[in-house]
């Protein structure tokens, strides 16, 4: 887990990351969970750094962990997020998934999503995981991959 001496420089790597991209940005980061380091941005303009779907926040985020892993020794992970974008599409989809499953469960007819990242595969997946009477299933190639929701037989 990263110590608070790297806490302080993941923030000041961070706001350098953005500085270069001419992007004002106010960044915060919290103290890490289970190895995980939180960082939240503020932002006047936030659809620049989200982009389609979160694809841009998804990159964004990718390309600043592998700058982070070049300068901080100790395994960490980052979760960027911009505005509590992320705590939002994540609410969402958990609603998305409980509501398609009580319609799969009723209907006994299966429900094919659109195609997702994995991260929100991901999330759909364990949201329903605990239910008897749906399952999932991820199909299908990246990037076209999605979700089918069935009846349990």
């Amino acid at each position: 887990m990263p110590s608070q001496i790297d806490i302080k420089k993941i923030k000041e790597i961070t706001e350098e990351f953005f500085e270069k991209m001419a992007l004002d940005v106010e960044v915060e980061v919290l103290p890490p969970k289970d190895s995980t380091v939180a960082i939240n941005l503020k932002l006047d303009e936030p659809r620049i750094l989200i982009g389609e779907g979160g694809q841009t926040l998804a990159e964004t985020q990718h390309l600043l962990k592998a700058i982070l892993k070049r300068k901080i020794s100790e395994p960490f992970f980052i979760d960027l997020d911009i505005l509590g974008y992320k705590k939002k599409k994540t609410e969402y989809l958990k609603e998305l998934a409980r509501s398609l499953a009580d319609e799969v469960s009723l209907t006994k007819k299966e429900k094919q999503l659109a195609p997702m990242p994995a991260y929100e595969r991901r999330i759909i997946h364990l949201e329903l995981a605990s239910r008897s009477d749906v399952t999932t299933e991820s199909v299908g190639r990246e990037p076209e991959r999605y979700i089918v929701i069935r009846p349990s037989p």
